[in-house]
């Protein structure tokens, strides 16, 4: 399995991008894992919230395969311990599928088209965080999950 990150908009603040760069090199000794990164879309000033995520969502939409299980992170989805979540991922391993797409979406969070799309969503927190703090935090938690999943020292109960 592989597992895509995508995110709208570049994230501005270095320290967060090191972060990222950090658990995405530390994840890929598990897993195939990509990030692909959706420029924000300019003049969102004169746009409504409502066309901003129609927008938004036919790019992700574009970056979608048919075959692809698609996980939009989303303050309603599913929460999971980290053990959990590690569990999570074992079945989608298990289960034969070939990519899961993991989406973060823009600040206004998805449209009707990409939630009619998902397979599913998932929360981190029931906090509301930026959509640029998600992304470390995520790759973390993939990257825990793993070390979970092997057996090694990283995660405490």
């Amino acid at each position: 399995m592989q597992i895509k990150l995508i995110a709208i908009g570049k994230t501005d603040h270095p320290a967060i991008q090191k972060l990222s760069e950090e658990y995405s090199s530390r994840l890929g000794f598990y897993i195939r894992f990509e990030v692909e990164i959706i420029p924000d879309l300019k003049n969102t000033k004169s746009l409504s919230e409502v066309i901003q995520k129609d927008k938004e969502g036919e790019l992700i939409l574009k970056k979608i395969q048919s075959s692809d299980d698609l996980i939009l992170l989303d303050e309603r989805g599913k929460t999971f311990s980290s053990v959990e979540f590690s569990d999570f991922l074992q079945k989608k391993m298990n289960s034969g599928l070939k990519q899961m797409v993991l989406v973060i979406g823009g600040p206004y969070g998805f449209s009707e088209a990409v939630y009619a799309r998902a397979n599913g969503k998932i929360s981190l927190s029931k906090m509301t965080f930026s959509h640029q703090m998600i992304r470390p935090f995520l790759i973390e938690q993939l990257y825990r999950a793993f070390t979970i999943l092997r057996n090694e020292p990283y995660h405490h109960e």
